[in-house]
């Protein structure tokens, strides 16, 4: 009895302790609910209520005790907010990855002492690494990834000892990889990618005994070279340094890595040789070194590389013959060669393993003949030989490769004919087979493959008639025929190419009338027929083709006249009736008046301006009545007479324009903004000089603009209104909609600026410009994949919100790579409301009315309802 009233107080004080680290768990969880998510879109923590025990709340994981939780999993649920303090004193796993969480990680996380995995990766945190999150000595998984953390890497993280994950990649870390980063002892995974490190990497890195996986490139830019510490790494499975600056030559003692699967160091300015101990890495199976500037041959070494899967050496300087041992790898799946300077024959034997996927050799000095057995395996998708000095015929074999999905074989001396199965392969999208020597009919097969999108076999020669069949290539987008010698007449059938967007047909033979059914091709915005046979006349329907760009019907033997109703389309920016026999007034209205003369020579009957005067009745028709004989030296005197007057009054009247505008000053400018702004309407309109344009366009021109506090801005400037207007026709409601929309991937409209005559939007600037100019501009070849991709993504999300969160909704029905603007980190931010449709809540649409789209350009949703532009442009 004594013992017992001894212990009483014991188990009231652990009944206490129990009950009160329950009710802890009980109220951190609930304050966590209502103080750090602020946003639940999925209502996920809906079931978190008093009501239930907490541990069965979804995401909760509690002991066996049901007391205690352990685990706090809220991945991917769209949650957004800041995290305060979270007192879960006996959590061991914290993982809020994949949400829409900002602000800086709190330190107080430093207090959940039994954590061992912490995963906040995909996520918006910034500011710096906290050193009081070393405290957390029982952690092993530390995941950051992706968010917006700055600062130095920090050195506290290498006094956790315990690690084994840590990742803090696709961040804004800068400065040096930290010597300390070499004491752990148990780490597995360090990635450190994607920020912005500089420095040399310390060679410390090689005493992580058990490191497997190391990621250390990627925006990145070293100094220096790999360190040949690198090869203590004995554990190593996967290294990749690609894409961060490395310069000098591979390490021989990467070669000691008996381990490695995986080796990137691809866009860098590594040097000299490819290292012959590479090829002593016998579990070696992706292998990139593409993008450098290495020289020499191939190394015979490479040949004990057996599990190789993938080999990637394009852009170097390469040079020497490809081995035949390369087509001898027994698991190559993906072989990238282009731009070197191999020479040889490509090996007889690739293929021959069944397993090629990807081969890409274009770029190189190859000679003699296609391998037979490329497609050995029926697994080739890609093969790409462009730019080469290949001969004699396209294997047979490749007409029955049904896996086949591109081919590009252009600029060679292949000669014979296209297989005739080549044209029925199920999953063949593109076919290129420009500029070399074949010969033969079109290829006729009993099926037509259904995905073909391209078909190129320009500077050839081939010969006969274009079968009826190819109106069955309904996915056709370019249809390039030209320099052959085909002949016969256009097929109706090509009315049946729904699809197609670019047709040439230039020098070859074809004859007889053009095709009226082209008309049906409503895609169609180039058109060159020129240089063969064709007779008749140019058909009416050709007005209907409404986004034609590019018309060329020149030297052939066309007759009648030019259709009057052509000039009415307002998308033709380029024609070509010259040398025909073609007679009758050139229209002078719509575009025919900007086309040069030079367009209609060659046509003895043809007249108007600046060509031969319209003889008696040489205008047919309505257009009679224009045709007059020489002005006499009279009249011709009272027209200059009457035109000097005309100009001596135009520029009386811009002089005193000019200065009521002057007198005017900017008193007449108004500012509206959409936040905070450090500066005023005359700064804005201090950027506004000839300097400082940075691009042009049917919406307006677009001013870079320095402002008195430092800030940048795009200042876009729209075509003056019409004078004398009484209203906006809805300008200002439809700005003020545009400045209240707040999203990462959508660009900012900051303010305008408006004197009732003129409109200036102002943007946030974009430093690296437009993602089209990015692509097609000298930086386009180093956009990497990875990026591009991410860019997608970004510019999905921004029109994801414009479809389905803003209000109203928007439609901006002119998406193209112009319109997708990137920022210093290469983020995409959809831009260019000039063709937006908003959605009203009672379902109709309701255009921009005052912001100019595109010309020569309409987006493919603009032709369809609202809603099924959103499903096309989702």
């Amino acid at each position: 009895m004594q013992l017992l009233f001894f212990l009483l107080p014991f188990f009231l004080y652990l009944h206490h302790s129990t009950t009160a680290h329950t009710l802890s768990d009980y109220h951190s969880l609930l304050s966590f609910k209502t103080t750090s998510v602020t946003s639940d879109p999925t209502h996920f923590l809906s079931s978190w209520t008093p009501s239930t025990p907490y541990c069965t709340w979804p995401g909760i994981t509690c002991d066996s005790s049901n007391r205690h939780v352990i685990t706090l999993n809220l991945t991917s649920l769209s949650l957004s907010g800041t995290i305060t303090t979270l007192h879960l004193p006996f959590l061991a796993t914290l993982s809020l990855a994949d949400n829409h969480f900002y602000g800086p990680i709190p330190s107080s996380l430093s207090s959940l002492s039994f954590l061992k995995y912490l995963n906040l990766s995909n996520n918006n945190f910034n500011s710096t690494f906290s050193p009081q999150l070393s405290k957390l000595q029982n952690l092993q998984v530390l995941d950051f990834y992706n968010n917006n953390m700055s600062g130095p890497l920090p050195v506290s993280v290498a006094n956790m000892t315990n690690l084994k994950h840590l990742h803090l990649g696709g961040n804004f870390f800068s400065g040096q990889i930290p010597p300390e980063y070499g004491k752990w002892r148990n780490i597995e995974y360090l990635a450190v990618s994607g920020n912005e490190l500089t420095g040399t990497i310390p060679p410390e890195i090689g005493n992580l005994k058990s490191l497997k996986e190391l990621y250390i490139g990627y925006y990145n830019t070293y100094s220096g070279g790999i360190p040949p510490e690198i090869g203590n790494l004995s554990e190593l499975v996967r290294f990749d340094a690609a894409y961060c600056g490395l310069s000098g030559e591979i390490p021989a003692e990467i070669g000691k890595l008996q381990k490695l699967d995986t080796l990137f160091l691809q866009v860098n300015a590594l040097s000299g040789s490819l290292t012959s101990e590479l090829g002593n890495l016998k579990n070696l199976k992706s292998m990139d070194l593409s993008n450098n500037a290495l020289s020499g041959e191939v190394p015979a070494s490479f040949s004990l590389l057996k599990n190789l899967t993938l080999l990637n050496l394009f852009r170097n300087k390469l040079h020497g013959s490809i081995p035949e041992f390369i087509g001898e790898l027994p698991n190559l799946e993906v072989l990238q060669l282009w731009e070197n300077n191999f020479t040889g024959s490509i090996p007889k034997s690739l293929g021959q393993n069944g397993k090629l996927t990807l081969v890409d050799l274009s770029s190189n000095k190859l000679s003699g003949s296609l391998p037979p057995d490329l497609c050995f395996g029926q697994k080739l998708q890609t093969l790409i030989t462009l730019g080469n000095f290949l001969v004699g015929p396209i294997p047979d074999s490749l007409g029955k490769c049904e896996s086949l999905t591109r081919i590009r074989m252009g600029d060679n001396f292949l000669n014979g004919s296209i297989p005739k199965g080549i044209f029925g392969l199920p999953k063949l999208t593109q076919v290129e087979l420009q500029d070399n020597f074949l010969s033969g009919n079109f290829p006729e097969s009993g099926s037509i493959s259904p995905n073909i999108g391209q078909i190129t076999l320009s500077g050839n020669q081939l010969y006969g008639p274009l079968p009826p069949t190819i109106g069955n290539f309904t996915s056709m987008q370019k249809l390039l025929l030209d320099g052959n010698k085909f002949s016969g007449p256009i097929p109706p059938e090509i009315g049946r190419l729904q699809q197609l967007s670019k047709m040439d047909f230039s020098h070859n033979k074809f004859s007889g009338p053009i095709a009226k059914e082209i008309s049906h091709c409503k895609l169609l915005t180039f058109i060159d027929l020129s240089r063969n046979e064709l007779s008749g006349e140019i058909p009416k329907e050709i007005k209907n083709m409404r986004i034609l760009n590019y018309f060329n019907i020149s030297r052939n033997h066309l007759v009648g006249t030019i259709p009057g109703s052509i000039a009415a389309m307002q998308s033709l920016t380029s024609v070509d009736f010259s040398y025909n026999n073609l007679s009758g007034l050139v229209p002078g209205t719509g575009q025919f008046s900007y086309f040069n003369y030079t367009s209609f020579l060659g046509n003895p009957e043809l007249c108007g301006p600046y060509l031969a005067p319209c003889k008696e009745g040489g205008a047919n028709g309505s257009q009679q009545h224009h045709v007059k004989g020489p002005l006499s030296p009279s009249l011709k005197l009272l027209l200059v007479i009457g035109l000097l007057v005309c100009s001596i009054v135009f520029a009386v009247v811009a002089i005193l324009k000019a200065r009521s505008l002057k007198k005017a000053g900017t008193r007449a400018w108004k500012l509206t903004a959409f936040q905070r702004l450090d500066y005023t309407a005359d700064d804005i309109l201090d950027s506004l000089k000839d300097d400082n344009i940075i691009g042009k366009g049917g919406a307006g021109i677009v001013y870079k603009g320095a402002m008195p506090n430092g800030d940048l801005v795009a200042v876009k400037r729209l075509p003056a209104m019409s004078r004398g207007s009484s209203h906006d026709h809805g300008f200002n409601a439809e700005i003020q909609t545009l400045g209240r929309i707040r999203h990462r991937h959508i660009v900012r409209l900051l303010g305008f600026c408006s004197n009732h005559e003129t409109n200036l939007l102002v943007y946030e600037y974009m430093p690296n410009g437009s993602l089209g100019e990015v692509l097609h501009g000298k930086k386009g070849g180093h956009l990497l994949w990875d990026t591009r991709y991410k860019i997608a993504v970004e510019a999905a999300k921004g029109l994801c919100y414009l479809h389905h969160d803003c209000s109203p909704l928007i439609v901006h029905r002119d998406v193209k790579s112009n319109n997708i603007l990137l920022d210093s980190n290469f983020e995409a931010h959809v831009a260019d409301f000039g063709l937006a449709k908003f959605l009203q809540d009672s379902g109709t649409s309701e255009c921009m009315s005052a912001i100019a789209g595109s010309y020569g350009y309409i987006a493919p949703v603009c032709d369809f309802d609202c809603r099924i532009c959103l499903h096309i442009e989702s």
